[in-house]
């Protein structure tokens, strides 16, 4: 199954509109996508505005690939599911998000494995054209690496560093 969502703060109809008018040529059955409130209604696949957590968990565990905004959350899910991820950037230009953000968290991912990035609908649907062969990165840890953690501590312990802080 093909899994696309859009969060939970904004609806992103260019992306859920690519999916659509890609299925409409492909038919895939198994596709399902969350539109967000008062987004843009797909004729061609199941949606559902809003799904809730548990819903949600269920459509990740069974999907073999998820499409989404560049949005952290769902990114940060995939990795650690170690599920293929197709993540288009919402544009601040054309009135999807208020900053360009997602354009800058998707140059920091670009190359990481199971993270694929589509810059535009045309990118998207030729993504969409590959699915199967889409594979998923390495399963991610959920919790800070040993090294994150000791750079924290020797920072915080660190008595300059805490000058700094307070200055």
């Amino acid at each position: 199954m093909i899994f696309a969502t859009v969060g939970t703060q904004l609806p992103f109809d260019r992306m859920i509109k690519a999916i659509d008018k890609w299925n409409e040529k492909q038919q895939v059955r198994s596709c399902f996508a969350q539109v967000g409130q008062g987004g843009y209604s797909p004729t061609t696949i199941e949606f559902s505005e809003t799904l809730r957590p548990s819903q949600f968990a269920k459509k990740i565990a069974k999907c073999k690939v998820i499409v989404s905004h560049a949005g952290m959350g769902t990114i940060l899910t995939a990795l650690q599911l170690a599920k293929p991820i197709i993540i288009m950037p919402r544009l601040s230009s054309l009135g999807e998000h208020r900053n360009d953000h997602q354009l800058a968290t998707v140059e920091n991912l670009r190359g990481i494995g199971g993270i694929y990035v589509a810059d535009d609908e045309i990118a998207l649907m030729a993504a969409l054209d590959h699915v199967q062969s889409l594979a998923g990165g390495d399963c991610f840890s959920p919790f800070a690496q040993n090294s994150l953690l000791e750079a924290v501590s020797d920072f915080v312990g660190n008595s300059d560093a805490g000058k700094q802080c307070h200055a």
